[in-house]
């Protein structure tokens, strides 16, 4: 440790004196371009000073230049770039590779955000170097692309269905009558429930569907892209009547009071042998149980129920194809979807 310290010591003190020659010689060099030697007959400042060839401690001796030297002995001064050109180097790096240094930071961003728990939807960019030309460009690439069979390709990507949701609620009694010998012994009671029922929507009814002769999807180029104007084009599609709930498991309850809104029962209960024989019939699942069929059966044969279940699936059908599928792809290419339509047919 003290070796360390004698030797950063040393290397402090030779800077200083390395810094004070050369202002000295550069001082000395103002007024004739080499310092004066001193008189001989003026006494030595060194007289009482170390003996000669020997240099103060931690000083370097002063070398003298030789006047015959035409070379300047100070050291050359460093050309620096300017301010201004540095930054107009970076911004102009920076306008070239834009794309690329705004997708860096947008991933930068979303994994500081992930990190710290924070849901935030950011823009999306794709990430792409200056030299990287865009395939999309309106009036060139675009002119002579087959748009129809990408467009049907995004479309024979769909795998999930949509569902259209509706909830809608009901009343309903459940009654249990049993004698005990000669002792008439009934129980009822109404309850108030909440159903949600789905109707759905296959998006993607398989190859044969979109086969050309049948005419269940087609898509017309209005106008091409050109002059940096975008195209044009309308789509029109045929699908499957959205279908009902098929099962009383599409069906689900929910709002299950724990006491009936009304009951009715006969003149023994609740004494003893009515309730212990009727009481336990009324548990939860089996109110839910009969809730639930009873809820299936309205949602596929009460008009008030099935008619909203059908044009909620409809339009989520149009909305997921037209904003997921169709549009971005069209976009892609240069174009605009001016007309969308979705008909439905009667048979699979």
């Amino acid at each position: 440790m003290i070796r360390l310290l004698r030797y950063l010591l040393n290397l402090l003190t030779d800077n200083q004196a390395t810094r004070r020659e050369l202002a000295w010689q550069q001082a000395g060099a103002s007024y004739g371009r080499y310092p004066v030697a001193p008189s001989p007959e003026a006494p030595s400042p060194d007289a009482a000073g170390p003996a000669d060839g020997d240099g103060w401690p931690g000083r370097p001796s002063p070398v003298w230049p030789d006047p015959d030297d035409p070379r300047d002995p100070r050291p050359p001064r460093r050309r620096r770039v300017p301010r201004w050109a540095k930054w107009t180097a970076v911004i102009a790096a920076g306008l070239i590779f834009r794309k690329a240094i705004a997708s860096v930071a947008l991933v930068a961003l979303a994994a500081a955000l992930h990190v710290v728990g924070v849901n935030v939807h950011l823009p999306s960019i794709k990430f792409a170097w200056p030299w990287q030309a865009s395939t999309i460009v309106a009036g060139t690439t675009t002119t002579n692309t087959d748009l129809g069979p990408w467009v049907l390709q995004k479309i024979e990507g769909i795998s999930k269905p949509a569902l259209g949701r509706v909830n809608f609620s009901f009343l309903f009694t459940h009654k249990v009558s049993k004698s005990i010998g000669i002792w008439p012994c009934w129980y009822a009671s109404t309850f108030y429930a909440v159903g949600y029922a789905s109707a759905t929507v296959s998006l993607n009814p398989g190859p044969a569907w979109w086969a050309p002769a049948s005419g269940h999807y087609r898509l017309q180029v209005l106008s091409r892209p050109a002059d940096g104007k975008p195209g044009h084009v309308a789509v029109t599609m045929t699908l499957p009547l959205p279908q009902l709930p098929q099962s009383v498991h599409d069906v689900t309850i929910d709002n299950m009071p724990s006491k009936p809104i009304s009951t009715q029962h006969s003149w023994t209960y609740p004494g003893f042998g009515c309730g212990v024989l009727l009481r336990p019939q009324f548990a939860e699942s089996v109110l839910y149980a009969e809730a639930q069929q009873l809820a299936f059966y309205k949602s596929t044969h009460v008009g008030q129920i099935t008619r909203p279940l059908i044009s909620a699936a409809e339009t989520e059908a149009e909305q997921t194809i037209r904003d997921n599928f169709v549009q971005p792809t069209v976009n892609a290419f240069g174009y605009m979807l001016d007309e969308f339509t979705i008909s439905w047919a009667k048979t699979p």
